[in-house]
């Protein structure tokens, strides 16, 4: 009687059925990497002895910049489980070939029932929970790679791979965008405000919803935080600085992106609606001192009318994901209105739907620039690194080039 052959990676057998959260993920030893045939026969610089293990490894480093993490555990995530599900094989036997069929699947996660989520958002927790909410965009699924690229390289620098795959991938001179394009053209950042204005507002529970889209929307715009920003940080970074003729000025200090902390203008026109939207919740018009209110709070959150004692308890920040689905609901609002206004308007509504949190800040962005507010100060703002950054708001700059080529530069067929 012939010997059973052992079953190889790609058996079936060993395949996960469905995606789930990867640390819920409990696979066999023929899919967990220790024995993957891209596996460093050399010492380790890291204890994992397991791919899941060594994502976690390269995860940890990026502990104290949340976004950072949630972006690398995302694309990590993902990867990860397609090579368990899809290539029947583990993360440390992908080779080049099988990060070309990955890069095309995130175009078009399929089967769809399987990657794609459906409605809204779901916790990790749910059984309907699923890694994608669609298909990629170019600019996303490149994005994903370089993520995965890092991910590769680093697990070759820690002796745990003895290769990286996306090493012979074709390297493309990076292109930067000559300006940004995701921003709210002014019919409809004013569709948007309509939207929140008209908001109801008979009960409770409507006037806070109202309260908050419109607090939340200021800080977006007045000051181009990212949502990052506004669940990280409390009402205890305002303070009030005199400029040197006396006169008050208040300022926001943030902590953002890579921990860096920046100080951003809060004008008089934020501070108007930051006081009614402390009003709103019952707490006094301004903030005191290391205040540990967080920027943004649950609907259902009031301050006790006779609080005991002088501290008032608050509960914890809202998450990125609540944030996001604030704003969402808020674009999918106003694109509906404006689509009832009148058919031709479809186009425009549907550039509404694809608006997110970060259209806001690139919309602030490219205000301040047309406005001719110097570079220098969005650039401080805003936080960038480089005032090349930054140029990517000269809209108005543009058209003024395009009208002067158009009237001046002409080829005169007759």
């Amino acid at each position: 009687m012939p010997a059973k052959r052992p079953p190889t990676e790609t058996s079936a057998a060993f395949r996960l059925i469905r995606p789930a959260p990867i640390e819920t993920v409990v696979v066999t030893d023929e899919l967990s990497g220790r024995l993957g045939r891209n596996r460093s026969p050399g010492r380790r610089q890291i204890g994992a002895d397991t791919d899941h293990d060594a994502v976690l490894a390269w995860l940890a480093r990026s502990a104290d910049s949340p976004n950072t993490l949630a972006n690398s555990r995302r694309e990590a995530e993902r990867l990860l489980l397609w090579s368990l599900v899809e290539a029947g094989k583990p993360l440390s036997s992908l080779t080049h070939e099988d990060l070309l069929a990955y890069q095309r699947f995130l175009a078009d996660p399929q089967p769809a029932e399987r990657w794609v989520m459906t409605g809204r958002k779901l916790p990790r927790q749910h059984a309907d929970w699923r890694p994608f909410a669609g298909p990629l965009s170019t600019s996303s699924a490149r994005q994903a790679m370089v993520v995965i690229n890092s991910l590769f390289s680093w697990l070759v620098q820690a002796g745990y791979l003895a290769g990286n795959p996306l090493a012979l991938a074709r390297q493309r001179r990076a292109n930067t965008t000559p300006r940004v394009v995701r921003f709210l053209e002014e019919d409809l950042w004013v569709q948007v405000k309509a939207t929140i204005q008209v908001m109801p507002g008979v009960t409770s529970r409507e006037l806070a919803s109202q309260a908050r889209a419109r607090w939340l929307f200021s800080l977006l715009f007045l000051c181009g935080l990212r949502i990052s920003e506004v669940v990280g940080n409390t009402m205890g970074g305002f303070f009030n600085r005199p400029d040197p003729k006396g006169e008050p000025h208040w300022w926001l200090e943030i902590t953002g992106k890579g921990g860096k902390t920046r100080l951003v203008p809060a004008t008089r026109e934020l501070m108007v609606e930051l006081m009614h939207y402390r009003r709103s919740l019952g707490l006094a018009a301004l903030p005191i001192e290391h205040e540990a209110t967080p920027l943004l709070l649950p609907v259902w959150w009031h301050a006790p009318s006779d609080p005991r004692g002088s501290t008032i308890e608050v509960p914890e920040a809202l998450t990125r994901a609540a944030v996001h689905q604030i704003v969402k609901s808020m674009f999918e609002q106003a694109a509906h209105s404006l689509e009832s206004q009148h058919p031709d308007l479809a186009p425009r509504a549907e550039r509404l739907r694809a608006a997110s949190a970060h259209w806001l800040r690139h919309t602030a962005g490219s205000r301040m620039a047309d406005q001719e507010v110097d570079l220098r100060h969005v650039r401080d703002t805003f936080g960038h690194a480089s005032i090349s950054t930054t140029n990517i708001y000269l809209h108005a700059e543009d058209t003024r080039r395009h009208h002067a080529i158009e009237a001046a530069h002409r080829l005169g067929w007759d």
